[in-house]
């Protein structure tokens, strides 16, 4: 009974625009782990919901990273569309070393400054729920190159999406935003199928 009680609460203090934010960036992942271009145009519906959601939860930089998943979404849509008649779909690649090299020292540089900026500018440690504002940079920096990597079609963004998802699942949690921390499950076991799907299709390529 008091499992009833709870699904009811948590359906209350769901907002309609979390809901679809959850339904459409589930789809979107979904699509992008089976190689589908169509990906792309729910992305760019569903980050937009999802700015509007993390400004409300005072997580600025989820926010910001989600106006830049934004505008990489539409980027993604014109690279993916953007290979040779002749191919079915844009190619995949593996991450070379200096991608590799590159993507660490973003992920670096970025974390404390932006995480700084956000205890200083934003007052992110004063907030109720907390902001998390080094965690919430980390995954933001992580994310903004697995992005990337999505766009360009580098089979080991799905590696850097699990990695952050199960840290965005206890922080969403934390702040109170139960529809979203339960996407980000489902969205682990995406990822996981996802890259082990990316893997087979690059291995037929190169054979």
């Amino acid at each position: 009974m008091q499992f009833i009680h709870a699904l009811q609460d948590w359906w209350h203090q769901t907002t309609w625009i979390e809901i679809i934010g959850v339904i459409t960036g589930l789809l979107c992942v979904y699509l992008a782990s089976i190689n589908s271009i169509w990906n792309w145009p729910i992305a760019i519906v569903s980050t937009a919901l999802y700015i509007y959601i993390f400004g409300r939860a005072n997580l600025y930089a989820d926010m910001l990273q989600y106006v830049y998943l934004c505008v990489t979404s539409i980027y993604g849509w014109w690279f993916w569309a953007k290979h040779p008649q002749t191919e079915d779909k844009a190619p995949i690649a593996s991450i070379t070393k200096k991608q590799a090299i590159i993507s660490i020292i973003i992920v670096v540089v970025t974390t404390p400054v932006l995480g700084y900026t956000l205890i200083t500018f934003a007052d992110a440690l004063h907030y109720d729920p907390p902001a998390y504002p080094y965690i919430d940079s980390f995954c933001t920096s992580c994310s903004l190159v697995a992005q990337v990597f999505l766009a360009r079609k580098v089979l080991e963004n799905w590696a850097i999406w699990f990695f952050v998802d199960i840290i965005y699942v206890v922080v969403y949690y934390k702040k109170h935003l139960e529809a979203t921390a339960f996407m980000f499950v489902i969205l682990i076991i995406i990822a996981a199928f996802g890259y082990f799907d990316w893997k087979k299709e690059y291995r037929k390529q190169l054979a």
